[in-house]
């Protein structure tokens, strides 16, 4: 298996970043064929998506997100910024990783998705992101 750790600076508001040109170049890097690309964010309050990226997505999907886990005093769980309690619940919607199988070195990925990072922790600036290639 071949891994790779990258960092994505997500800044003090909520966001999704796009993570797609860098599993492209990991697989370039490893020589990659056919196998499967893992993706693993290892923070609690953060997750990856394969979502369409631009044309107002990214916004409707964190006004969702805000919709389904408002930020208030609703949360048990209450260090950090007000409803940052909401930010342990998302694994319950975002999982912290996804696969994407690669055919002849690249992702199997559809016209208009995007592999990206989730984060609506304003708490936590600088994210890890685990890249795994497992040949098959």
């Amino acid at each position: 298996m071949k891994h790779r750790e990258i960092s994505v600076d997500s800044g003090r508001h909520p966001g999704v970043f796009d993570l797609t040109d860098a599993c492209a170049a990991f697989l370039a890097d490893v020589d990659a064929s056919d196998g499967l690309l893992t993706v693993f964010v290892p923070h609690a309050t953060a997750g990856v998506v394969v979502v369409e990226l631009g044309a107002g997505s990214d916004a409707d999907l964190l006004d969702a997100l805000d919709r389904l886990l408002p930020r208030d005093d609703r949360w048990r769980h209450r260090h950090g910024s007000p409803g940052h309690g909401a930010d342990h619940v998302l694994p319950l919607l975002v999982p912290p990783s996804l696969t994407v199988p690669v055919v002849a070195g690249r992702m199997t990925l559809g016209t208009w998705q995007s592999i990206a990072l989730l984060d609506p922790n304003r708490d936590n600036p600088q994210r890890t992101v685990q890249l795994s290639f497992l040949a098959g």
